[in-house]
């Protein structure tokens, strides 16, 4: 293979140094009550997937270390949400809409102090490359920017009064309670606030627990969540998973559960919740998402966005590429296109110019892959592309499988990393009803040129997937499209207009049309006796 994995890792002194952690970051606290609280309990050690070299041989780099929280102090942490909160009366879920939006304001204002640190975390704690890491925060600024343009223009609809059949009435949105949100290690930064961002702004208090891999990503905005939000409104739960977040679901104070993850794990967090009818989720789940190459598919253009759409981030991301059904006519030529592209990629450090291929994050995840692989040769399968497959500690080299078959795990189960699974077929029913069967429906993207054949498999697909797309790779932007799936693939859509809506309820405030009730209801607007009930107008 051209790509020599053995000596991919450097020595201390070959990493730029605009990029070096020079001191590991030292975090004993955590954010509860309108302030970084210290932690004397055990610390957890957070390693990068990026090795070093030395004289020893290879070790992992220590980024920092962060709070293993105990049940209490998790419990603790989400009582103070709860006060914070107060059934809805507490000062965040009373306040203006338009205070709400000044405060995420500041927020973002400092969040962008910060962008080089950030970035830098990315890289080091999930292995994201710099450009990838740059465009995730970027994105995350762009989506906070978005939100609050989404709410005012949603607020300037709720500004005016409704009469009908003789009642007086004004619609608008409240919030919920406490949410619970857990992003996935893949974007830890993006993804969290897809959930925070949307649930705090429409008034509700929030726990966040971080993510088993980005834990110290959001230790540089532990400052201004403090300092932008009253106390109480952001909380931050660090520690184990199983140990901290099962006792607060089972309080059953949480009220709502914004997870992004596998479904296996959300159905256990609402099945312990108390009152599971109480509870909203927003789960963005598990994903096997196809690709369908027709005959007449422009190849240059299909290898190019399966390429992106398997391989960007090393695959791991739930709208990945993870399954091709290739017609058998133009298998050879694909194939040989798909081994040239990925042959073309830049394997290395995160940091380094133009790198795709970068170490994975999971520990366990490189002998994982190495289980599928074996798996499908065993049955029939071969690695296509040269060195595919080959690994060293937590690099693992892509590796194109053909031709897979329904015997094989890589038929279905989601890989979330750089294994790239190509199915034949000859009839277009066959990528059908593998779709049909599937456990999965979050997206699908086809190939080809017959408008036909693209209009039969779009109708054919539209109940089974959430998201078509044609002739590109899946993706979830623009974040003004709905994104959401069927089956085990989420719960709930997290587009921006969305996502407010779902972390929020529609209250009616309304009267008989009466003289007095008329004269009650202007008085209030008037002289801007209620926060709810009002005609203000947000530019």
């Amino acid at each position: 293979m051209p790509h020599d994995i053995e000596v991919l890792f450097p020595e201390e002194n070959q990493i730029p140094e605009q990029y070096r952690i020079s001191q590991p970051i030292k975090q004993n606290y955590y954010l509860t009550q309108g302030e970084l609280r210290h932690w004397d309990g055990a610390l957890q050690e957070v390693r990068s997937p990026v090795l070093i070299r030395t004289s020893a041989g290879v070790r992992q780099k220590l980024v920092g270390e962060a709070p293993l929280l105990t049940e209490t102090a998790a419990l603790e942490i989400l009582a103070v949400a709860a006060q914070a909160y107060s059934n809805g009366r507490g000062v965040w879920p009373t306040m203006s809409v338009g205070e709400r939006i000044q405060s995420v304001q500041r927020f973002t204002v400092t969040m962008l102090q910060k962008r080089v640190e950030i970035v830098t975390l990315l890289q080091w704690e999930v292995g994201k490359s710099l450009q990838e890491a740059e465009r995730e925060f970027d994105r995350t600024v762009t989506y906070i920017r978005d939100t609050i343009e989404a709410l005012k223009e949603l607020d300037r609809v709720s500004s005016r009064f409704v009469i009908q059949q003789g009642i007086i009435g004004q619609i608008r949105r409240a919030p919920l309670g406490v949410v619970l949100c857990m992003g996935p290690y893949n974007f830890p930064l993006y993804e969290t606030f897809t959930t925070l961002i949307p649930a705090l702004v429409m008034g509700n208090t929030i726990v966040l627990k971080p993510p088993r891999f980005g834990i110290l990503v959001f230790q540089p905005l532990l400052e201004a969540f403090r300092d932008s939000f009253p106390a109480g409104v952001v909380n931050t739960v660090y520690g184990d998973g199983e140990t901290v977040v099962p006792p607060l679901m089972a309080s059953g104070k949480v009220d709502v559960l914004g997870f992004i993850g596998t479904h296996r794990v959300a159905d256990a967090l609402r099945a312990v919740h108390p009152r599971p009818h109480r509870l909203r989720c927003v789960l963005g789940l598990d994903a096997k998402n196809p690709a369908i190459i027709l005959p007449d598919a422009d190849l240059g253009l299909a290898v190019a966005e399966c390429i992106h759409g398997s391989l960007t981030f090393n695959g791991q991301r739930c709208t990945a590429l993870k399954i091709m059904f290739v017609h058998r006519s133009i298998a050879d030529d694909f194939l040989q296109r798909m081994s040239s592209g990925i042959d073309a990629l830049k394997c290395g450090m995160p940091w380094e110019e133009g790198v795709t291929i970068t170490p994975l994050p999971e520990p366990e995840k490189p002998v994982y892959l190495e289980g599928l692989v074996s798996d499908a040769c065993a049955l029939g399968a071969r690695i296509v592309n040269p060195g595919g497959g080959t690994s060293n500690d937590s690099f693992f080299y892509p590796a194109l499988l053909y031709p897979v078959t329904p015997a094989m795990r890589i038929y279905n189960e989601e890989q979330f990393g750089p294994v790239i699974a190509v199915v034949p077929f000859d009839d277009i029913r066959e990528p059908i009803e593998y779709v049909v069967a599937s456990n999965y429906g979050q997206q699908a993207s086809i190939f080809g040129q017959n408008s036909d054949l693209l209009a039969q498999l779009v109708d054919a697909l539209v109940n089974q997937v959430c998201r078509i797309n044609i002739n590109s790779q899946c993706q979830r932007s623009p974040d003004s499209f709905p994104f959401n799936g069927r089956k085990n693939s989420a719960d709930g859509a997290q587009s921006v207009a969305d996502a407010l809506r779902i972390f929020s309820i529609r209250i009616v405030v309304a009267a008989r049309e009466t003289d007095a009730n008329r004269e009650i209801i202007t008085t209030i607007v008037r002289e801007r006796k209620s926060h709810f009930l009002s005609t203000d107008y947000i530019l």
